[in-house]
């Protein structure tokens, strides 16, 4: 495997005395492209937060480019996840009141990127999923699968290495979660690293490396 983007190292998580997330090793190579499926309750979504820099375990290490995060102050964790890891999550989170260009800049401004600089990096991004003709529209008058490429391009935009996706087909139809699917094929060409959690057998099957949870234990499929 090429050297591990993100990897974690014996990690738990406990809430409460209640173990949810089971001493875990993951390594996610530069390029890859995993699914992790799984039953409600099971774990993914703390498995999620802890990849992206969200949480802290309970145990045992998260590393970036080898280097060990989890004792850094939560402003460097924070410099280290906008600069490595975008967000894709089933519900969009998009501003009604931005349009398309806007919601894209928004995740650049903590980051203290120039104006002029924030829109160009959004149009380009917006272009790369097939957006250009919808820089002025605002979130209510696009389409499910329209918005999830909104949120995609607003990932793409912060120039991230990798890309976690939360049940990014959850709300859309079949075919319009295919064209958000074939889209990830083409980021992960490009050499984008995806991480994506699902509960539909389809997604999963688009996936490099397909992974499962239950009782909070993962376990990498054959």
């Amino acid at each position: 495997m090429a050297s591990a983007l993100l990897e974690l190292r014996g990690v738990r998580r406990a809430f409460d005395g209640l173990e949810v997330l089971r001493a875990t090793d993951l390594a996610i190579a530069r390029g890859d492209y995993l699914a992790i499926s799984g039953p409600s309750g099971s774990g993914k979504s703390t498995l999620l937060n802890l990849l992206g820099l969200l949480d802290r375990p309970s145990c045992g290490s998260v590393l970036v480019r080898d280097q060990p995060v989890d004792d850094l102050p939560d402003p460097a964790r924070s410099a280290i996840r906008g600069r490595t890891i975008g967000f894709v999550f089933q519900a969009f989170h998009l501003l009604a009141s931005r349009t398309a260009v806007q919601n894209v800049e928004l995740g650049m401004i903590y980051r203290g990127i120039p104006p002029a600089e924030r829109r160009d990096r959004a149009r380009r991004a917006l272009a790369r999923v097939g957006l250009e003709h919808r820089l002025d529209a605002r979130p209510t008058t696009l389409s499910g699968g329209e918005r999830q490429r909104v949120a995609i391009a607003r990932a793409l935009a912060s120039e991230v290495s990798l890309l976690l996706a939360d049940e990014p087909t959850g709300n859309l139809d079949s075919a319009t979660g295919d064209r958000v699917l074939a889209l990830f094929d083409d980021l992960r060409a490009d050499g984008m690293t995806l991480v994506v959690v699902t509960h539909s057998p389809e997604v999963a099957g688009r996936a490099a490396r397909r992974l499962s949870m239950a009782d909070g234990v993962l376990t990498e499929e054959s």
